[in-house]
């Protein structure tokens, strides 16, 4: 299938340099929003989704403009952070290069007064995190009034944020008679019950469902005492001479911690959080796309759009606080249909949290065991199993007779979960 099948201009393919074939999610959502129907879409990071939403956005602004001298906002996409709300400004640009459309994105970091001054030169398409474009309609620097086209993208995130309040006084500003549409990796509860408000008869379109990985991301678990979480990671990125591996840790503070750890080891390192400036999070970013840094420490927060090419590691410190985030962090790999290799440093108290990840992928992430990091807890764990074995081997020699008869019994299967055996 070509993008041309799909209903695309040839000026807007002109612009899809190094596109051959749209991916599942691109074939699904051109057409649906070019029907002007409303949309709930969820699919696998990496597979698309930006030029699957903006381009039959640009065709339908340049099919229904009246008057080409003439830049107000048509289409208004809300990004969670500054550093999606760059990714998708920069390929929406891109896009539109072989048009007239003109886009921006304003977010926090940057002063108002120079956004206002761009966006007064008129702007047909704006990229915007929420709590910055609740600044500039709150000083009333905005015109929402002609937006035919409002996407809410990683809307899952935006709502684990805590932005449900700030999307309602932004909807408050757009006129009924408009194209909603809902992007996420997950179609997780609390957005389904935004688009039963928000959406009219929306086409659902779900390609990668919840826990339905990548097939060439491989994943592996890693157990590990908390204390020397460090020291293996380290031991690990150093011993087996990886170039740039993306880790994720839930706090703030611990990207500090870790990033630090890291360099006295003698690995180059970065960190992006969320009390670093959108200029010191952009630098980070660059340095270690262009490989002056080997390792970049993020949080789960800082990483959404984080888009890098040819990653092929990321390690998870520990496992996310929003169960659904650990589909986001491997999703930073194994992008554009490269193999990827996702890994877990988990240590006796996450269990629980393990458990919950796992339930999410619906499989069982498979465990190797590093020599000298196992924890404690699972050698005491193995070893009373061992002596249990040991026991019910002598009992079954001394009762062997007993044991012939009652075999024909129906046998009970029981599966062991014995710290991390599996």
């Amino acid at each position: 299938m070509s993008f041309s099948s799909l209903g695309l201009s040839p000026s807007t393919i002109k612009a899809l340099k190094g596109y051959k074939e749209p991916t599942e999610i691109q074939r699904e959502l051109i057409p649906a929003i070019l029907s002007g129907r409303d949309v709930l879409a969820g699919s696998q990071t990496g597979t698309g989704k930006t030029a699957g939403f903006v381009l039959p956005i640009l065709e339908q602004i340049i099919k229904n403009r009246k008057d080409n001298s003439t830049h107000y906002i048509q289409a208004l996409i809300i990004v969670p952070t500054r550093e999606l709300a760059k990714q998708v400004a920069e390929s929406t640009k891109n896009y539109a290069e072989f048009t007239d459309i003109k886009s921006m994105a304003i977010y926090g970091g940057r002063p108002l007064s120079s956004q206002i001054r761009e966006l007064s030169k008129g702007i047909d398409i704006l990229i915007a995190t929420t709590g910055r474009l609740v600044e500039h309609l709150n000083q009333k620097n905005i015109d929402l009034s002609g937006v035919n086209h409002f996407v809410l993208d990683e809307a899952d995130t935006i709502l684990d944020m805590g932005f449900r309040r700030e999307i309602s006084q932004i909807i408050r500003e757009l006129t009924p008679k408009r194209q909603n549409i809902l992007i996420s990796a997950t179609l997780v509860g609390s957005l389904k019950e935004l688009s039963q408000t928000l959406l009219t008869k929306p086409i659902r379109i779900e390609i990668a469902p919840l826990g339905n990985t990548l097939s060439n991301i491989k994943q592996v678990l890693y157990p590990v005492e908390e204390s020397r979480k460090l020291e293996l990671l380290s031991f690990i990125i150093g011993s087996r001479d990886y170039k740039q591996v993306l880790v994720f840790v839930r706090k703030k503070g611990e990207a500090q911690v870790v990033e630090k750890e890291l360099i006295a080891s003698g690995l180059t390192a970065l960190s992006i959080h969320g009390d670093k400036s959108s200029s010191a999070r952009g630098r980070a970013l660059d340095a270690f796309k262009n490989g002056k840094a080997r390792v970049l420490v993020a949080t789960d927060i800082a990483s959404r759009g984080l888009d890098i090419k040819a990653l092929d590691i990321v390690i998870s410190y520990d496992i996310p606080h929003i169960t659904q985030d650990y589909i986001h962090r491997i999703g930073r790999t194994g992008r554009a249909k490269r193999d990827g290799l996702a890994i877990i440093l988990n240590s006796p108290k996450e269990q629980m949290a393990l458990r919950e990840v796992e339930r999410m992928l619906g499989e069982t992430i498979p465990v190797e065991i590093i020599d000298g990091y196992l924890p404690k807890e699972s050698i005491k764990q193995r070893g009373a199993r061992k002596n249990s074995n040991e026991k019910k081997a002598k009992v079954a020699g001394a009762f062997g007779k007993k044991r012939k008869k009652d075999s024909t019994k129906k046998k009970r299967k029981t599966t062991k979960r014995d710290g991390w055996g599996r």
